[in-house]
């Protein structure tokens, strides 16, 4: 594990400190970085993704829907 520090006004840590019994601050602060990155690196995916699909062509050959259509129908 590393260790990670941050700098935070005075009275913010004072009022960390008044609920240390009732909070671990080092584990929500965990929590918070962990989801954070979890959506950042969703995001990144989507965007991949999307990237990807544009590259696909959408057009498909004239004649090709009714085609499979039938071929689909012709099957059952």
């Amino acid at each position: 594990m590393s260790v990670f520090s941050l700098k935070l006004r005075r009275d913010i840590k004072e009022k960390m400190n008044r609920y240390k019994d009732k909070v671990n601050w080092a584990e929500e602060i965990r929590k918070f970085i962990e989801e954070k990155l979890r959506t950042l690196e969703a995001e990144d995916n989507i965007k991949k993704i999307v990237e990807e699909l544009s590259q696909i062509p959408i057009e498909s050959p004239r004649g090709s829907s009714t085609s499979s259509v039938r071929e689909d129908r012709e099957s059952h």
